[in-house]
């Protein structure tokens, strides 16, 4: 399960965001880049932990 502060993102592909509530099979999550933007709610089976894959430039 997810807990506040937590990074996620929709499985099937979308922003950064950051859980800010977790209510049993929900949560309620921010975009990351805009933390006091609209809240989005969301059910927790349709999310996962965000990751970034790839070396992004990295030497």
């Amino acid at each position: 399960m997810f807990s506040v502060g937590d990074f996620v993102q929709p499985r099937m592909g979308g922003p950064k965001l950051k859980v800010i509530e977790v209510n049993g099979e929900s949560i309620v999550a921010v975009q990351a880049s805009n933390e006091q933007g609209e809240k989005f709610t969301l059910k927790a089976a349709d999310v996962t932990l965000y990751t970034e894959d790839g070396d992004f430039g990295v030497c």
